[in-house]
């Protein structure tokens, strides 16, 4: 009858539910961090804002101070700013502010780096600034050769790292500060989930595919009962 397989739906659904809350809480515990470099500017009393638009985007002004750095970030342990101050003058010296930029480059730790890379010394340069430049054509200026995934993503600063853009890892520990992170199967290219967000992702396809064989299994007893 019809109220029978209404009760085997309810059965099927309440089953279909102990499938999925383990996955959900897997994937809430998952601690994923990035790896990539982010974007900096000059702040009050020589310290670094998170630059709130790419570097293709923003132009900053004569005297202005960009920097850059590559880490491994979550976001409850946020972003690691460049390890330099942001000031002109300890890059720039007695340069006149008109027409130039401090550009502040930092590689970030080993223990961020990706697997088999080590990460170069610290790079700070004078950049001239023509008017209305990017914080991005001051950087190619003095750190070739850059490199962009296809989502024009800043990959690569100097050739580092040599492959890989924004790929998810397994961070255990500090993260962002440079504490150790476990590589995940994005350091094979330029973008990819880490191993336990592709596994997690596939327990949550199996567990909706088991919501759809338990419905349809009710739906079919339903009727069976019905006819």
């Amino acid at each position: 009858m019809r109220g029978t397989g209404i009760r085997a739906l309810g059965v099927a659904l309440a089953a279909a539910a102990t499938v999925l809350w383990p996955v959900a809480g897997a994937a809430s515990a998952d601690d994923t961090a990035y790896r990539y470099w982010s974007f900096w500017e000059a702040g009050d009393g020589g310290d670094w804002a998170y630059a709130d638009e790419g570097p293709g985007t923003a132009r900053p002004g004569a005297g202005g101070v960009i920097g850059f750095r590559f880490a491994v970030s979550t976001e409850a342990g946020g972003q690691a700013t460049p390890r330099a101050d942001a000031d002109f003058a300890a890059v720039c010296g007695t340069e006149d502010p008109a027409g130039h930029v401090a550009v502040v480059v930092d590689f970030g730790t080993p223990q961020d780096a990706p697997a088999g890379e080590e990460p170069p010394e610290p790079l700070t340069a004078c950049a001239d600034l023509p008017e209305g430049a990017t914080a991005a054509e001051a950087l190619a200026s003095v750190a070739e050769p850059l490199r962009y995934d296809a989502g024009a993503l800043l990959c690569g600063i100097a050739g580092y790292p040599e492959r890989g853009c924004g790929e998810a890892v397994s961070s255990e520990g500090e993260g962002a500060s440079g504490g150790e992170a476990r590589d995940g199967a994005g350091d094979g290219g330029d973008s990819g989930d880490g191993g336990e967000g592709t596994s997690t992702a596939v327990g949550v396809v199996a567990g909706i595919a088991a919501v759809a064989v338990l419905v349809a299994a009710a739906l079919v007893h339903g009727r069976r009962r019905g006819d």
